[in-house]
Order: structure tokens, then sequence, then C-alpha cells
């Protein structure tokens, strides 16, 4: 069983046990969630097919051809992409390009490929559409979408620029400001029209969070117009959307209406309350449970007005992505997607780079947060 079949089943026993009605269960579920997680998909779908992310991180890395360069360019360039799309769809999509240039290149992929993957969780924390666990905060909190950013895209630049520091102490290589022999990278497949209309589209979208529109409302429609095409079968997209994801977030909107309901973890108020407290609690649950799971559970021991706990909560459960390689799905996507190239990354090799980063990053948002 997987995360998703795990919280269907469970949800279904609670159903059978009468811990609550059918009804009562499809009533737990957030509806405002799951169109915007279902939405940003679908777009996150028509740009990768339009070739949109590999024609973004291709680019930037034309702009330089030094090991130095190189990781300065992928970090802030799947940092700043994941910022604005779900960070594991620039994992999927930039690990392979990494793959390439480490090979082109004669690199060790290591320090690049850990780059991209603190990178995408790191800028994934800028803002409300950057990640599943940021989206159900947003929607537990009415947290706006420029608020949101402003709070914490300090903190995810902070955590790019440390991380770019950190690699450069751990491994030497990437140190040199030497130019490479001459890049080479496979030929891009673009759907130009396509390219076009996403484009459009998605800046359309983006313009419409920063003036403050509904989120789940502004997705929906930008996916309902995407999907009116000629140019691509409309399986094809319905077939990256994640409904997995979908099946375990609908699951754990039921379990956290029982879980509140029973009282069986009221222990963690007393923790929740205090915002030390609060992040250390989410850090930790989010690499034993993982983030989403994490967030489900510990947004019904804070008020809805809370904004520092709120802010709080979707910065530790984020930063805590890049604790263990088990942190994060975005991980997990970027070491298969390695490992089917010929390139391993192992536990040990994530966990010197992940822990004392990750614990230095959560020291500073700590400040920061309650310093706003």
């Amino acid at each position: 069983m997987n995360r998703a079949t795990i919280a269907l089943v469970s949800s279904a026993g609670l159903i059978a046990l009468g811990t609550l009605s059918l009804q009562e269960a499809w009533g737990a579920i957030d509806a405002n969630t799951i169109v915007f997680l279902l939405s940003m998909m679908v777009i996150n779908a028509y740009l990768s097919y339009a070739g949109f992310f590999n024609l973004a991180l291709s680019y930037l890395l034309r702009l330089t051809r030094s090991p130095l360069g190189l990781l300065v360019i992928l970090t802030w360039g799947t940092g700043l992409l994941s910022a604005f799309f779900l960070n594991d769809t620039l994992a999927l999509v930039s690990t392979p390009l990494t793959v390439q240039l480490g090979r082109s290149l004669k690199l060790n992929p290591v320090p690049y490929l850990l780059a991209i993957a603190g990178a995408t969780n790191i800028g994934s924390l800028a803002t409300l559409s950057g990640n599943p666990q940021n989206i159900l905060v947003g929607s537990f909190s009415g947290i706006g979408y420029l608020t949101f950013t402003q709070a914490l895209a300090p903190v995810a630049v902070i955590g790019l620029v440390l991380q770019i520091g950190w690699l450069y102490l751990l491994y030497p290589e990437v140190r040199s400001l030497q130019p490479c022999p001459v890049l080479e990278l496979s030929r891009l497949r673009l759907h130009r029209a396509l390219l076009l209309k996403t484009s459009i589209v998605t800046g359309c979208l983006l313009t419409g969070f920063v003036m403050g529109l509904p989120l789940a409302e502004s997705a929906f429609f930008a996916a309902a117009v995407l999907l009116i095409t000629r140019r691509i079968k409309p399986q094809r997209i319905l077939k990256e959307v994640d409904w997995s994801l979908l099946v375990m977030f609908s699951g754990l909107f039921i379990l956290t209406r029982c879980v509140k309901s029973l009282h069986i973890v009221d222990f963690f108020a007393a923790w929740v309350a205090n915002s030390s407290g609060l992040l250390a609690v989410t850090a930790i649950m989010s690499n034993l449970i993982s983030n989403v799971p994490t967030v489900m559970l510990l947004q019904s021991f804070i008020p809805r007005d809370a904004t520092q706990s709120w802010l709080l909560l979707a910065a530790g459960s984020t930063l805590a992505g890049n604790l263990t390689l088990f942190g994060s799905v975005a991980n997990l996507i970027m070491v298969e997607a390695a490992a089917s190239q010929g390139y391993s990354l192992s536990f040990w090799q994530h966990l010197r780079f992940g822990m004392p980063f990750t614990l230095v990053m959560l020291g500073i948002t700590y400040g920061i947060l309650k310093a706003v």
C-alpha cells in the first residue's frame, strides 16, 4: 500500500465503524484545496509538454560554462521556477538535464543533483503555489498570495544563497571558475503555438494571484482555458495529473476530521501553541510522516487568524524536506530520475548536505518570522 491507498482504506474503515457518515466525510474534503491542486497540475502538464521548463533551464545553462557558475545557475533557476510552479514537476524535469550536463562536461553530478533537490524545496517556499503544503496553508488560513510571498520570499532567497555556499564548502570540485568544454545539450522539442498560449495563460494567472483574485477559482479557469485545444490530446494531460496525491489529500481531510472529533492528538496543542515548539514538531513530523500529512494534522490546532503560526507551519514543513532524503517527494523524484540515468545518490550523501543546512535554515526562519 502507498500513501494514497492507506489514506483511502483508513477513511473507508472509519466510515464503516460509524465514526462519521459518508456525507460528513464528503463534507470534510476541502474543495478549494483539491480544485487548486488539480488545476495547477493541469497547468504544469501543459507547460511541460510545451517545453517551457526545458527551454528555461537550457537558456540559463548557456549563460555560463564554469563549474561554480553552473551551480549558481542551477540553484537560482530551479529555485525561481519552483516558486511559481509545483516543485515536484521541476525535480522531474531538471534531473535528466542535470545528469546530461554532468556527462557532457565530465563533472561529478552529485553536488548539482543536491543543488536542484535543495533549490526546488527552498524556492517553493516563496509562494502559495510552490508546493502542496503551501496550498493547504493558504486554504486553511486565508492568507493572501502577496502577503505570503512578502513574508517567506526573503527566507527562500537567504536559503538559496546559503545552499550555494554550503555546497561550495562540501565539494571542492565546484569551486572552479574555469570554463568547461563547449556545452552541447540535446535538441529541445518545443510546441511553439502551445508554448505561447500556455505562457500567456500562466502569466495572466500569476498576475491574478498578485492582484488578490481567489486562488482556486483563478487556477480552475486557467486550466479550463488550456484544456480547450486541438494541439494535444486531453488524455495525455490527464495522465500527468497525480491522481494518487489528490486521493491522499481527500483521505487525509477525512482522517483529520476524525482525529479532531476524537481528540486523540490533543497533546500536540501545547507544542503548537509555542512558536519554537510548532517549528520543531513540524520539522520532525514532516520527516516521519511527510509534510502534507503533518500540515493536515497540525492545522486543527492553529486559529485561522494566527498568521505567524501558519507561516511557521508552511516554512517548517517545506524546509524539513531538505533534512533527509525522505523529507520530500521532490527528493525521491530526483533520486529515482537520476537512478534511471545511471547515477546514484545515497541517503548519507544527502544527509551530509541536508541536516546541517536545514537546522541552520530553521533557526534563521524562526528569527525572521518572530521579527515580523
